[in-house]
Order: C-alpha cells, then structure tokens, then sequence
C-alpha cells in the first residue's frame, strides 16, 4: 500500500469502558434454587455473570471465570460442579439465550446425580446481577500501526476489555478491533492479525492478556518509542 493510501486510513481511537452495576432483586441459596433463577433470570443478567466478571477491579486472576462457577465452589464448595461450570466459554454461543440454556444443562444434569442439595447462609446467597457500559473516549488516536508496540503495555484494563474482549460481542466474525482496523492496511500484517487470534482472551485475567496483547506488538515491530497521538 502505497503513503498516500495509507494517510486515508481513519485513525484508531482508543476507548475506555466501565461498568454500572444493578441488582435484579432475585437471589439464591442453595443449587437448585440457582437453576430455577437462571432460567427465569434477564439475558442481561447472564451476560453481566459470564461476560462482565474480568472488568470488575476484584476480579484479577480468577480461579474460574464466571460468577456461577465461583459461587459454586466457594460457597457451595462443589469443585465437581465448578469446574464443569468454568469450562464454559461464553463467547462459543451465537446468542445469550444459548449460554443460559448450556448453563442450564450443566446445573441440571448434576442436579439429577446429587441426592444432597447444598445450601449457604443469608449472607453468602448468589444475587443476581446486571450491568450497564459506560464508554469513555481517551484521547488517543494512533495513526500507524507500529505505534501499538509502544502503547499496548499502558492500556487500561478497560481499553483492553472493550477493543479484544467485548469487540467480539459487536463484530460478526468474532474479531477483536485491533485486526478490524489492522485489515485497512491490506495483507501486510497478516502475519499479526494471526497471532492476536492466537490470544486466548477469555481464560485469563485483564492483566495477563494486556501483557499478551503487547507482546505480540512488540514481537512484531520491535520495542521501541513510538509516537501516541492525542
């Protein structure tokens, strides 16, 4: 590609996400209670405990990577179930009515082999939950993409989250934006377009996959100064 087709290319703007959270007013406190909400619970609901849980400041290298899991087994110490439950990857289902029916098969298929139901506390039942995004403009632009060696390794947690992670809830071929944008600039980074697919973007914390997201820039262009526009 040519200097003066690449000057066309709209820059990429970078973005920040936060989320605000609102309760459902449905709790449960034991198992089978969890699996009668789930399946009258919102979508948005399932989504904010499938989808939301990396950006939540507390939530930072998680032993399981959606909220029923890790009720399950911290609360209900049910490590069988947890891990079924964690091996759930959100982003497989075409739609959010397709995760709460998969959910809802793992739950009630054990379920039918426990004779035991076991129950929490008050205090430690599962509350049911549901987010909105806030989305914030940065400031920054970055106009080559050589420039992303230099800035992925300052990303905040939330530009990771919503240009790799939640990207793929708003583009149809589940991509992240990083390669969208990438695909401007023609068949020259292919080979790192490959590699950002490579990143698993799910079953690792926000911090993890920021650190990934750089290396794989940094592999590509080298570590060096670039020049962030603002």
């Amino acid at each position: 590609m040519n200097t003066s087709s690449k000057n066309k290319i709209e820059p990429f703007v970078v973005k920040d996400c936060s989320l605000i959270t609102l309760s459902t007013g449905q709790r449960a406190i034991n198992l089978r209670e969890l699996c009668e909400r789930i399946a009258h619970c919102s979508l948005e609901s399932i989504d904010y405990h499938f989808f939301a849980t990396k950006l939540r400041p507390a939530f930072d290298d998680p032993e399981y990577p959606n909220d029923f899991a890790a009720w399950v087994s911290y609360v209900l110490h049910d490590r069988s179930l947890a891990e079924r439950l964690g091996m759930i990857n959100p982003f497989e289902y075409q739609d959010s009515e397709g995760l709460r029916q998969e959910t809802l098969n793992v739950v009630e298929d054990h379920l039918s082999l426990t004779q035991h139901i076991p129950w929490t506390t008050p205090e430690h039942e599962f509350i049911f939950l549901r987010s909105q995004m806030a989305l914030f403009e940065t400031g920054r632009r970055i106009s080559r993409p050589e420039d992303f060696a230099t800035l992925a390794p300052h990303l905040s947690t939330g530009s990771v989250y919503y240009h790799f992670v939640e990207a793929r809830r708003r583009i149809d071929d589940s991509r992240d934006d990083f390669s969208v944008w990438l695909d401007a600039f023609g068949d020259g980074y292919a080979n790192l377009k490959e590699a950002l697919s490579r990143v698993d973007y799910y079953f690792c914390s926000l911090s993890e996959l920021k650190d990934r997201i750089s290396l794989v820039f940094q592999n590509a262009f080298g570590k060096k100064e670039g020049i962030v526009s603002r």
